[in-house]
């Protein structure tokens, strides 16, 4: 489903007559800052999980060896 000529200048004409030609611009850079922090956001989540994919991968290649005497649960007779 794509919009025609007909219907983007409908919903321009539409937008226009909502907000006004003074707000139409303010509108505009907000939704601009709010693309940009997604799209930094996005980012940054997207590198915190490759990181931690890496960190998983490297402590299954390296198994620790488990030493009883480093157990803190386990209460001491």
């Amino acid at each position: 489903m794509s919009l025609g000529f007909t219907e983007i200048l409908l919903i321009l004409v539409a937008i226009l007559l909502l907000f006004g030609g003074k707000r139409i611009p303010e509108i505009a850079r907000a939704l601009g800052r709010a693309s940009y922090e997604y799209k930094k956001a996005k980012n940054i989540l997207k590198d915190e999980a490759k990181g931690l994919k890496e960190a998983i991968e490297d402590s299954m290649d390296k198994p620790e060896q488990y030493d009883p005497s480093k157990d803190k649960e386990r209460p001491e007779n």
